[in-house]
């Protein structure tokens, strides 16, 4: 049983002991921690929070336990049930709520499940406001409402809402979409990816959508988490349909991964570089990624002759060094677009739809539109963590080792080489460290990767 408490939230497996997994008890305890937050940061007691959650096998029965807890605190409850966590942010604003939450795990397995919290503008909470849920949790410093003053609930749905909002985009050249006359495909990997996608993808007028699994069950027909190793089944499907794109979405449909017509992958770190390019090439402006993410966004930036800048990872760290440098779009680099002219957070749909929206204009096959960009390779590595594994001493070991180099330590340590770069962090979701390393080749890469691997076993 694990259960990892973050500032972004409440992580963990179903089952166990409270404390030790993500067990009813601590369902309870977190999503009154958080009324009682939202309730501090409002400055009243009449408070309205959306509540959205994937389709994960253990969804209906956490959403009961959260959506019971905040009408428990005297919370007005719209719950919006099975929506994307792009979609849930939506809802947010246009219910004018006091906040959010989220339930999934993103790409984590089944076993898992998660609270994601969100403030009154439908983004996540920055790390003072996480901790303060923390503190009032370990505190069990809330207080239930008498019966007089419960809250009520509604439910609704915002899907069509939230493809509705992405149509109306300047850049969604829904037009140009429905003359390229695309076909396409979309491996949703049974969750509400497989709701949202090939309603998204029928409203851009695109006739053959073929759909993989899409139905909404929570059993994940693969690992979860979209990765190339993970979708060589989805490749083939694509091959063999000739379909002109594959789109590939995790659980809670933040990410965006594309698969070329001929199935090879375009590259998680390129669904942000291609729509990127897009945007820049019809709204000048800076663009952000976060420290783990692909230099290739900076070079296509640069061609556009704008600038670009790095934030911690983290969708909040990314969006606040977005809103620092006036960015016009951004995101992380396992396929997270940030479009601050929809919304500030990660979405499938919007990313999706920008790109068709490119690859339309541009003429080009999928396959032909990603050799136009520059070619960087990532090798995506990790550390399982023991708990006496001392992390912050083994990091600032690194540092030192490599102090030659320009190191950057606002998120971890990154080493950045002339034609190279390695980046250790700690992930705030599972107790490992990862390392990610780019370089001009997947060998080159690797081969950094492991090196560093090798000194921090040997610091351990």
């Amino acid at each position: 049983m694990t259960l990892i408490k973050s500032i972004s939230g409440i992580r963990g497996t179903i089952g166990g002991k409270p404390g030790e997994g993500l067990s009813p008890l601590d369902v309870v305890k977190f999503s009154a921690a958080y009324a009682t937050w939202a309730k501090e940061k409002a400055g009243k007691e009449n408070l309205t929070i959306v509540v959205g959650r994937d389709a994960r096998i253990s969804g209906a029965m956490v959403s009961s336990l959260v959506v019971a807890t905040l009408t428990g605190m005297g919370c007005n409850v719209v719950n919006i049930g099975l929506a994307t966590t792009p979609t849930t942010e939506i809802a947010v604003t246009e219910e004018k709520a006091d906040g959010g939450i989220i339930l999934t795990a993103s790409h984590n397995p089944k076993q898992w499940n998660a609270l994601k919290l969100l403030n009154a503008s439908g983004e996540f909470l920055d790390a003072a406001e996480g901790a303060r849920v923390l503190e009032i949790a370990e505190s069990e410093s809330f207080v239930f409402a008498e019966v007089d003053a419960l809250g009520t609930v509604v439910e609704k749905d915002y899907t069509d809402t939230h493809i509705e909002h992405v149509l109306n985009l300047e850049l969604v050249d829904v037009e140009a979409i429905r003359n390229a006359g695309f076909s396409v495909a979309v491996d949703a990997v049974n969750s509400v990816g497989g709701v949202a996608m090939p309603a998204l993808f029928k409203a851009l007028g695109i006739e053959k959508v073929v759909e993989i699994n899409c139905e909404a069950t929570g059993h994940f027909a693969h690992t979860p988490e979209p990765l190339p190793e993970n979708l060589v089944e989805t490749a083939e499907i694509i091959r063999n349909e000739k379909v002109d794109v594959g789109f590939v979405v995790d659980p809670d449909v933040d990410r965006l991964v594309i698969i070329s017509e001929d199935g090879s992958m375009f590259n998680e770190e390129y669904t942000l570089v291609a729509v990127a390019d897009y945007v820049l090439a019809h709204t000048p402006g800076n663009t952000v990624s976060n420290l783990s993410s692909s230099r290739a966004l900076r070079d296509v930036t640069e061609k556009h002759g704008q600038s670009y800048a790095a934030g911690a990872v983290g969708e909040v760290n990314v969006v606040a060094k977005m809103r620092e440098t006036n960015a016009v779009i951004g995101g992380e680099g396992n396929g997270g677009v940030i479009y601050p002219a929809s919304h500030s957070g990660r979405d499938a749909l919007v990313g999706a739809a920008l790109f068709l929206s490119h690859l339309a204009k541009s003429g080009m096959k999928c396959s032909e539109l990603r050799k136009t960009y520059p070619d960087y390779f990532i090798s995506k590595n990790k550390i399982e963590l023991t708990p006496d594994i001392d992390v912050d001493g083994v990091l600032v070991k690194v540092k030192e080792k490599y102090a030659a180099e320009q190191v950057t330590d606002i998120d971890g340590v990154k080493i950045d080489f002339a034609d190279s770069w390695v980046h250790l962090r700690k992930s705030n979701t599972e107790p490992i460290i990862r390392i990610y390393a780019e370089a001009g080749s997947m060998e080159q890469a690797a081969g950094l990767a492991e090196e560093i691997i090798d000194q921090i076993k040997k610091m351990i």
